[in-house]
């Protein structure tokens, strides 16, 4: 069972920068494909970014296109999330999730392990 911790959220203002981290009990994270989710109060959950493994490309949601940016310390079995230029519609529960394989997906059913989620408040 592969357990995922999440660390860094917090309170934000508008137009600042966060650093999320995720830290994975896996032997290495290169045969995981790599997901951040996000949900806010009322809303469905959503895929942020994801990581594949084949190629090491990333997928950004549209909406965090320019401004986020997901990357992995294979030493370290952490994932990040680098969030700037944020704004108070990126407030939410930020989740990273794994999805054995080498190509990733912006869908949540896609993903068979999740972590705990952490806080993200972006406001003045």
């Amino acid at each position: 069972q592969v357990q995922l911790v999440e660390s860094g959220g917090g309170l934000v203002q508008p137009g600042g920068s966060l650093r999320l981290s995720c830290g994975a009990s896996v032997g290495s994270l290169n045969y995981y494909a790599i997901g951040w989710f996000r949900q806010a109060p009322g809303k469905e959950r959503e895929g942020v970014i994801c990581l594949s493994r084949s190629d090491a490309s990333t997928r950004p949601a549209d909406s965090v296109k320019g401004r986020f940016t997901i990357s992995s310390d294979n030493a370290k079995h952490t994932v990040y999330l680098q969030m700037n230029s944020l704004k108070p519609e990126d407030t939410g529960v930020y989740y990273c999730a794994l999805s054995y394989g080498t190509w990733c997906d912006l869908r949540r059913e896609f993903y068979t392990s999740w972590g705990q989620g952490t806080q993200v408040t972006v406001s003045s």
